[in-house]
């Protein structure tokens, strides 16, 4: 199967959410995935439908939602998985794939699977052919694929091309392998798998030893024609490789990876980078590095004199890559309090979000509030809104108001007034400083007790009026629960902060009614 051009296939909403603390609900993963269809990925996986209801329902609202890219479903090769990915990507039509793994590893076989090596290609052939009497699209993973032993990940690989994967995934599922040695398992399948022209090969590379993109290049070198990553290199453990950096290289060097000078050998819209990193990083709550390749905030930073008068020179001296190229130094005039809805919603359309009529009231409520308190709103002010906005809408208790008081000659006091189903509720709570005061009072409204694991607060832009992003993770019940995250924004860094503990509050309750309906 002739491909020229490499597909990038996005599982930031998959295995990027993953990542500790980056859970997202649907709202914010409709934005993720509509900022991906701008930004031109070819194949968006939105989720692991069987896992979860609400994995079920996110997959599914993508698949009818998007237009453009494909929509893939998670799936072991088991019946039951299989089936509830297809019916989960349904609404996407003939740009539905059903993504099956099964691992082949010396490791994964005896300690996991407890499976031979015949049984495990009998489970992947049976796998990939229910798949295919689903769906026209399917991919195979061979999960732990480099350390597998190269004969007989071969045998797996024609099994399921035989079977009917039109993509052959080869994860280095642990980030153990070098890129030489990475290059040298694709060479070996394109020529020992008679049949590798009737599929894609692909790669899924982690970055526990660093080697992500190095390993991801070093394969497309080799004949690989699809990359697997996430937006930011966000995932479990040290992350995926971040489809930025490896898109940037392509475009940069295409001829080091053996297309032609000048050839732009992918369907990225480049100039959607830094806007899709940034709509990723608020919507997970994870923050993006300062001096991040691509997309951090140092990325094209210049401090050394030496450097600063050979980029005044000619750019070139000191930057490989044009800003612009990729989504930098785009920036408008900010809005203020006079700024009316119709504009607030044109620089979100601007920004990437698209509200409906509901949300957008309720976002520029909080722009209004903001605007009295400092003289500019700036599109990250703005975007911070969004999210805290759209975090909290749907939550089970809402904020209404804040009062504290604090200071070194009294003891730090809090009164928080919430809603729940129309109902106000207002109590106070008494704490070594005014959050842990907020946090308190917020315990004794919604009757629960969180302790806090993390705490991460930044300034969404510019001035010291700038609005306050915070994001905490709280532990809810004994130690052995996964913490929450929740985000919250306000120009009053204690209100942002109490915004914040009240979402991952939310949270909570919300994941603990899943897991009841679920049970």
């Amino acid at each position: 199967m002739k491909q020229d051009k490499v597909i990038f296939f996005d599982t930031t909403l998959r295995d990027g959410e993953q990542c500790p603390g980056a859970s997202m609900n649907l709202r914010q993963k409709l934005e993720v995935a509509r900022q991906l269809e701008k930004l031109g990925v070819d194949v968006i996986e939105a989720g692991f439908p069987v896992i979860s209801d609400g994995d079920f329902e996110a997959v599914s609202t993508i698949a009818r939602t998007v237009k453009k890219c494909r929509v893939a479903g998670l799936a072991r090769c088991v019946e039951k998985d299989i089936r509830a990915a297809a019916a989960a990507v349904a609404p996407a039509g003939d740009r539905a794939r059903i993504h099956v793994f099964l691992a082949t590893s010396p490791l994964h076989r005896e300690f996991k699977l407890k499976k031979s090596k015949e049984e495990v290609i009998a489970m992947a052939v049976e796998g990939v052919k229910l798949a295919k009497s689903l769906v026209d699209d399917v991919e195979y993973s061979a999960e732990d694929a480099s350390r597998t032993e190269h004969d007989f990940l071969a045998q797996v690989v024609e099994a399921v091309i035989d079977a009917g994967a039109t993509t052959v995934n080869l994860p280095d599922t642990v980030g153990f392998t070098t890129p030489g040695e990475y290059a040298a398992m694709i060479g070996y399948m394109k020529k020992h798998v008679k049949n590798i022209d009737k599929c894609i090969l692909s790669v899924h590379c982690h970055n526990d030893i660093g080697l992500a993109v190095a390993n991801s290049l070093a394969a497309v070198g080799a004949g690989a024609r699809q990359v697997e990553g996430t937006i930011n290199g966000i995932g479990e453990r040290a992350g995926n490789v971040a489809i930025e950096e490896v898109a940037m290289a392509l475009t940069t060097r295409p001829e080091a990876l053996g297309f032609a000078a000048g050839d732009v050998p992918h369907n990225l819209n480049t100039r959607e980078i830094v806007k899709t990193s940034r709509v990723v990083a608020r919507m997970s709550g994870l923050a993006v590095q300062r001096s991040k390749a691509i997309v951090g905030e140092n990325a094209f930073a210049h401090s050394s004199g030496i450097h600063q008068h050979g980029i005044l020179a000619k750019r070139e001296t000191y930057e490989v890559i044009d800003p612009a190229t990729v989504g930098w130094g785009e920036t408008e005039l900010p809005l203020t309090k006079h700024s009316g809805r119709a504009a607030v919603k044109a620089r979100l359309e601007k920004l990437g979000h698209s509200l409906s009529a509901e949300e957008l009231t309720q976002v520029f409520e909080r722009f209004k509030k903001v605007g009295d308190s400092k003289k500019f709103v700036y599109d990250d002010d703005l975007a911070s809104l969004v999210n805290d906005s759209l975090d909290t809408h749907n939550g089970v208790w809402k904020m209404v108001h804040i009062q504290f008081v604090a200071g070194d000659a009294c003891q730090p006091t809090a009164t928080v007034t919430l809603e729940k189903e129309g109902k106000k509720f207002t109590d106070c709570g008494i704490g070594n400083g005014p959050v842990n005061a907020c946090f308190k009072a917020i315990d004794r409204i919604t009757r629960t007790k969180g302790a806090l694991v993390g705490f991460n607060v930044q300034a969404s832009s510019c001035g010291q009026d700038a609005v306050g992003e915070v994001a905490v993770k709280v532990q809810f019940g004994d130690e052995n629960e996964k913490p929450v995250s929740g985000k919250g924004a306000a120009t009053d860094i204690i209100e942002a902060s109490a915004r914040a503990y009240l979402n991952a509050v939310n949270r909570s309750l919300t994941l603990a009614r899943l897991n009841q309906d679920n049970a």
